[in-house]
């Protein structure tokens, strides 16, 4: 089904905008990933050429020059609706708006810590036994809360200077590495000789027992996705791709097929949502989501809490709504379905799973546990190894036990 955009429909059924706002480009043309990359939409002229923007969205244009540049790919273009709405959950990720130069006491340059768990150049060495390799600093499009938009895009208040050879003598050194994902920017838009050389200069330490790609690659070129890209990757196994999809909209029937040909090349596929106010921040649109990304064999794995990237906040939502969500969905549909919820703890301490209280009491004799219906049980603690202290800070539990 091919259709220009709009600000109705839930998004739910798979749908093809192509070629939307480029309809004299030929399908030879427009289905060159090469061709895509190289007419995305980067300058306030060609966005007042095709859609009506706010105020707020020019003004927003007109700064960010010294923050995150401007890109979207012609693919991704299109599933923003021609009249102007600025609250559009596509055009809220990709369109920069006045928001972005505000500054929130909270905000920060490198909210991750990326930057002090650096050994070398480009290598994130944060958590045991694994690492994160930074790449390039370009992607397909830009999303406007990016946690690196300090280094991406060539416009930030840093570069990025990877050194390769230093990196790879690193993970030869440290033995304790198993896990390498490959970041940025993203890799996937290298050409294939160039992912092929890097991801067979690592493959052969004999210590990294798996790899993998970090992208929205899929999401933003689907075109990107061919037949002899999957069979670079195909070299490579264990090859694990984590890809990052907001809104049920961005599924589209490009994307299913692009993440079907990946699914087929054997390489497990997950989703990293970022919770964004305006975007996907209620139950519906996040069920919507959860049920279309099993549909094209993805498993959605993490919702982040936004980070607390500098210019970020109109973004933002509550943590209370995270939890929210993840009420909403646990038990009500497949664990399969279920991501886990974590904030990027800021300053580098990590990933943190931030989960309901389902447990509401626990001692050496029982726990007190509620279900996703909010009906309470008890479980008898039979196991007797160790001393349990453990109880809810808040007296909450009071309300199931007593009321």
């Amino acid at each position: 089904m091919v259709t220009l955009a709009t600000t109705t429909g839930n998004g739910k059924a798979f749908i093809s905008h192509a070629p939307g706002y480029w309809p004299e480009v030929a399908p030879e043309l427009w289905n060159d990933w090469k061709w895509q990359l190289k007419n995305r939409v980067t300058t306030l002229a060609q966005l007042e050429r095709h859609v009506d923007l706010s105020e707020e969205e020019r003004s927003g244009v007109l700064l960010s020059g010294d923050k995150l540049a401007l890109a979207v790919t012609p693919h991704f273009f299109n599933l923003i609706p021609r009249r102007k709405n600025p609250d559009d959950p596509i055009r809220r990720q990709v369109i920069p708006r006045i928001e972005e130069t505000w500054t929130s006491p909270y905000d920060m340059a490198d909210p991750c810590g990326e930057d002090s768990h650096m050994p070398v150049p480009g290598l994130v060495h944060r958590y045991p036994d694994r690492v994160l390799f930074l790449v390039t600093d370009r992607c397909a499009s830009y999303c406007r809360y990016c946690t690196r938009s300090r280094v991406v895009s060539g416009v930030g208040e840093q570069e990025l200077h990877t050194d390769f050879e230093e990196a790879f003598r690193y993970l030869e050194a440290h033995t304790e590495v198993r896990d390498v994902l490959l970041s940025g920017g993203d890799a996937l838009i290298f050409s294939d000789d160039k992912i092929d050389k890097l991801l067979g200069r690592l493959r052969p330490i004999s210590h990294i027992e798996f790899l993998r790609i970090g992208t929205r690659v899929p999401i933003f070129l689907p075109q990107r996705i061919t037949p002899k890209l999957c069979g670079v990757l195909a070299k490579y196994h264990p090859l694990w791709m984590s890809v990052h999809v907001n809104h049920p909209r961005e599924l589209t029937i490009e994307v299913k097929e692009a993440l079907e040909r990946l699914a087929n090349t054997g390489i497990p596929l997950g989703n990293q949502s970022v919770l964004l106010k305006g975007v996907n921040d209620d139950l519906e649109t996040m069920m919507t989501l959860v049920h279309k990304l099993l549909m094209c064999r993805v498993r959605p794995y993490y919702i982040y809490q936004c980070d607390l990237i500098n210019g970020s906040a109109h973004l933002r939502t509550s943590v209370a709504k995270g939890i929210e969500i993840i009420e909403g969905l646990r038990g009500h549909t497949t664990g399969y379905a279920v991501p886990q919820f974590v904030i990027d703890a800021p300053g580098g301490g990590g990933k943190v799973p931030i989960n309901p209280g389902y447990i509401l009491y626990h001692d050496n004799e029982k726990i007190v546990i509620r279900n996703y219906e909010g009906k309470i049980f008890e479980y008898p603690e039979t196991g007797g190894e160790q001393s349990v202290q453990f109880a809810p800070q808040r007296e909450y539990h009071d309300e199931y036990l007593y009321s």
